[in-house]
């Protein structure tokens, strides 16, 4: 079939080219398939084991470990060598787990919901795997189906297809097959078409598939998505930033040692050691593989709490949010409509509940949930729950007649016996039943209905409508004799019963999560499909829509210019009626105030954003596969509030992982210091380069990474989010001078000591190294506990990590091992050591509690 404008193309145009009754041959259909493909989504094309391992070693600081092995292997020295490449090789194993555990994870969930479709084939309905449909299929459609290509409708029948994925409007949208429709019309006001991703709520329909896969609507939204690029995370870039900035402190160093070394006359090899030395010093090895674990855990914690994050630095790209832009129908409500209001002039509900259950084709399916209309669902649960009984209902109150809803009438009648009587009921729009009815009851009496009457049902009907409700009117008679389908006496001379008013609802916890956002600085912004009045009162009702913000629609924003969305971008709180396209320009608007964007939903038309902003997340149960793939993390629950959970984790993460930061720099900072006022005094070495490894990538890493699990501090979500856009503050760097500084002093009062030059004790250089590696790897130990907060005293602090308690112990036992073995002591150069050396290296290594507690209690700390 060629391309043409489907829209408006007459269906007898179309049946000309088509045999509704016969369809396609299987043959014919096997020759499309071989020439189309099949109908799925063009997956992304997945990277080899091998890149993916390649990609872990991009980070500045995992090339400069690389470059430092290659010239420690250079000069001989392959212990050193083989550690450092040891230690970058597993991390980039730990993100390669990570990330492929995710991964799987995802898969599980991305399963087709709705794997066959109805089509004619060879004379016959048939049901084939939606993945075999073609051009040119016939498809039949019922309520409860989901619509698995794009279709050109040929024959309807009071059809009703929900397309909430794709345009965002939660209320079905009737279907007419006769009516000609302009190109340059909107989806969703494409009535004579039906989209892949739709679901038939009622009716039935009989449709051409025009288009399949990539070439559908929500194909051409993932061809989308194909040319949005990913960005690094705020966490990528300031890890990168402070690599960079230690590298270049490196050269510096190595450089000025060098030079300095070499104008107090040592030899140029035994200098350039000690300049590798150094910079081995300078840099925190350990880091990359600490943040990686710390944000791998974190990942876990979030699995526990509903969240799948598919890649690592995610998470606490979600901890430094300030906006989150959220779609409504089914993130922020429950995208089922539900009655919330009903007007019966203070008459027994029951009867109400009764007529609205009988006009009514929705029903409980199997596993008791209920199938067919939205709004006949939400009225038939709602009768349900005021005591109408279901079964005996359907049992008892047969329907022997019906006049069908259609669209001029914007009515549906059902003749039912009800106890003996042929009762008429009617439900439809208030206008279009007021029209026929001419009874009003009041107090169990019937009487002429009244103007005043009328405008009563009005003003209650004006009322839900500015709650935002779809209101229905009911109203009921008794008939006599012969009654036949389709009889338009039976819509006349009717008795007003009641209005039901529905709505859908926010989800119950979306408030209290709305809540937590603003008290944690968070802006919560609306961005839907669905009408501005239906968004507003939503918005108001969860209390993210306050009285100083605006509601503007996607025409609003189509007269706006990008200067113009991102002045007024802040002061706009709820967004309806608009496109995946008008998404992306809110999502720049914000960027450019340097606000780090999260963007919820579920459907297609989200998808784009997700990808697009900073970090999207999608809905794990009812999201589409294509918001899935687009996004950084799943929400396993549909539930907003997880997001604010994956907040809370991403705040914690990231706090901990600058503990770490503080706690490596620091203890780096103290071997600087040491080796640098070493040199520049013209000593012997304090410390080998094997020595700085251990103490680095060993006797670091197990205290920072259980710094890494510091349970979250108890204000973390009352406090503004950190725009700093760095790991290392001004405090941080202040602490970590100080903190270094005084390791530094420990360790060459140390190194004094062993080398014979304090307290009268005989000593040699091997002796000073000894002294100098036990009291840097005891004191960084112990100073592991002041990490745990800058304000509080580490004596009440101290049990507050069982994990650090543990990682301590277990790194005492292995700098035990090093100082009393014969084996490795000889491996790592080490002397034994008499029993004042012990209690001079332990008094030493406890000084850190006692000096960072003197600095705490003289706020002298640096507070953050």
């Amino acid at each position: 079939m060629e391309n043409k404008n489907w829209s408006n193309t007459s269906v007898e145009e179309i049946l000309q080219e088509v045999n509704t009754d016969t369809g396609l041959t299987s043959q014919q259909a096997q020759q499309k398939l071989q020439t189309d493909g099949l109908n799925q989504l063009a997956q992304a094309e997945k990277e080899s084991l091998l890149i993916k391992f390649i990609n872990q070693f991009k980070d500045v600081m995992i090339l400069i470990l690389i470059a430092a092995a290659i010239i420690s292997g250079v000069l001989g020295e392959m212990v050193d060598a083989f550690i450092i490449l040891a230690i970058v090789v597993v991390n980039a194993l730990l993100g390669l787990y990570q990330e492929g555990k995710a991964e799987n994870a995802l898969e599980a969930l991305q399963k087709l919901s709705a794997p066959t479709s109805k089509v004619i084939r060879d004379s016959q309905e048939l049901s084939v795997p939606s993945e075999e449909l073609v051009v040119g299929d016939i498809i039949v459609l019922e309520a409860g189906d989901l619509v698995n290509a794009d279709l050109r409708l040929l024959k309807t029948s009071s059809l009703k297809i929900e397309e909430a994925s794709l345009t965002g409007e939660s209320v079905p949208v009737e279907k007419e097959a006769d009516v000609l429709v302009g190109e340059d019309k909107a989806l969703g006001d494409r009535i004579n078409m039906a989209y892949s991703s739709g679901n038939v709520t009622y009716g039935r329909g009989l449709g051409v598939v025009t288009a399949t896969g990539m070439n559908t609507e929500v194909g051409k939204i993932a061809t989308i998505l194909s040319e949005t690029k990913n960005q690094e995370t705020p966490l990528q870039k300031q890890l990168n930033d402070l690599g960079k900035v230690l590298g270049i402190v490196a050269i510096i160093a190595v450089v000025g040692i060098f030079l300095i070394g070499l104008f107090n006359g040592k030899e140029p090899f035994q200098m350039f050691m000690t300049s590798v030395s150094l910079a081995v010093a300078v840099i925190p090895e350990s880091l990359p593989t600490v943040s990686t674990i710390v944000l791998s855990m974190g990942v876990q914690r979030l699995v526990k709490r509903n969240a799948i994050v598919r890649t690592l630095p995610s998470v606490e790209t979600l901890g430094s949010t300030t906006v989150i832009c959220s779609d409504k129908t089914g993130t922020l409500t429950q995208n089922k409509m539900t009655v919330v209001d009903y007007y019966n002039n203070e008459q027994p509900v029951d009867h109400l509940a009764l007529a609205g259950f009988l006009v009514n084709d929705s029903r409980l399916n199997n596993e008791q949930k209920w199938v067919g209309d939205p709004t006949e669902t939400a009225i038939s649960a709602w009768a349900v729950d005021q005591g109408v009984n279901y079964d005996q209902a359907l049992k008892d109150y047969k329907r022997i007649a019906e006049v069908p809803f259609d669209s001029a009438r914007k009515r549906m009648t059902t003749v039912n016996m009800v106890d003996g009587k042929k009762m008429v009921y009617v439900k439809g729009g208030v206008d279009e039943v007021l029209a026929i009815t001419t009874r009003y009851g009041l107090n169990n009496e019937v009487r002429p209905i009244t103007q005043e009457d009328i405008d009563t049902i009005q003003q209650k009907n004006t009322s839900m409508g500015q709650d935002a409700l779809r209101v229905l009117a009911v109203a009921y008679k008794e008939v006599q004799g012969e009654v036949e389908d389709g009889d338009p006496n039976l819509e006349s001379d009717l008795i007003f019963l009641g209005l039901v008013g529905m709505i859908d609802p926010a989800r119950p916890e979306v408030k209290e999560a709305i809540a937590d956002c603003k008290n944690a600085g968070i802006r919560a912004v609306m961005i839907t499909g669905d009408h501005a009045t239906t968004a507003q009162a939503i918005g108001r009702e969860i209390g993210l829509l306050e009285d100083h913000h605006r509601v503007i629609t996607g025409v609003d924003l189509d007269n706006m210019s990008d200067e113009d969305l991102a002045r007024d971008v802040e002061s706009i709180g709820v967004y309806a009626r608009v496109s995946p396209e008008h998404k992306m320009r809110i999502i720049d608007a914000w960027k450019s105030h340097g606000n780090i964007v999260a963007m919820t939903g579920d459907g297609v038309n989200d998808a784009p954003a997700l990808k697009k902003a900073d970090i999207g997340a999608a809905m794990g149960i009812v999201g589409t596969e294509v918001a899935k793939g687009a996004s950084d993390m799943v929400l396993t629950d549909d539930n907003f509030a997880t997001v604010v959970n994956a907040v809370e984790e991403g705040r914690r993460i990231k706090d901990n992982i600058k503990k770490a930061i503080g706690y490596l720099l620091s203890c780096n900072m103290g071997e600087l210091f040491t080796l640098l006022l070493a040199t520049v005094l013209n000593w012997q070495m304090p410390l080998l380069a094997i020595h700085i490894l251990w103490i680095n990538l060993v006797t670091d890493s197990l205290p920072a990474l259980a710094l890494g699990v510091d349970p979250a501090e108890e204000d973390i979500m009352d406090r503004e989010p950190d725009r700093s856009n760095s790991l290392f503050t001004k405090p941080m760097a202040y602490r970590t001078l100080y903190q270094g500084v005084m390791v530094g002093i420990l360790t060459t009062i140390g190194f004094m000591v062993g080398s014979g030059w304090l307290f009268g004790l005989e000593g040699n250089t091997q002796l000073g190294q000894t002294m100098a590696f036990g009291v840097l790897g005891f004191s960084q130990l112990v100073h592991a506990f002041n990490i745990h907060s800058p304000q509080e005293s580490v004596f009440k602090t101290l049990f507050k990590n069982k994990q650090l308690i543990q990682a301590v112990l277990i790194n005492v036992a292995m700098m035990f091992a090093v100082l009393l073995v014969p084996a490795l002591r000889d491996i790592f150069k080490l002397a034994d050591l008499e029993l004042i050396h012990w209690l001079i290296m332990f008094s030493l290594a406890f000084m850190p509690w006692v000096i960072v507690e003197i600095m705490k209690k003289l706020g002298l700390n640096g507070n953050d």
